[in-house]
């Protein structure tokens, strides 16, 4: 998991640059009016500047909205399409744990119950 300066997960923790360019692409032409398939020079450094700079107004941003979102009580609200993507995505971060996050996982779990008693 990444962690920004304040220890909160990131928001590109929240997005597949693969899987989501469609919305990437579609963020870009809503927030910038820059249409990403015209652009051949483009630096990388700026990329990632604008891709960090989006809004929860535009397709990308409202998607990492709903997928980190951890308030029960909004969650709740969810509609079904919503809690859909959530799921989604949540199943698919789930299977991203590496041996070793497992390993700790499992030794802070071990380490949680020897202080229960």
């Amino acid at each position: 998991m990444k962690v920004g300066f304040n220890n909160k997960q990131t928001n590109n923790d929240f997005y597949d640059i693969i899987d989501d360019w469609p919305l990437i692409e579609a963020s870009f032409l809503s927030q910038y009016g820059i249409r990403l398939r015209k652009i051949n020079d483009m630096p990388w450094n700026e990329f990632c500047s604008y891709l960090s700079g989006i809004m929860p107004e535009t397709p990308l941003g409202s998607i990492v909205k709903i997928r980190s979102e951890t308030d029960r009580k909004i969650i709740k609200n969810y509609t079904v399409e919503q809690k859909r993507i959530r799921n989604e995505w949540l199943q698919r971060k789930s299977k991203e744990i590496t041996s070793q996050d497992y390993t700790s996982i499992i030794e802070e779990f071990k380490n949680m119950f020897k202080n229960l008693s």
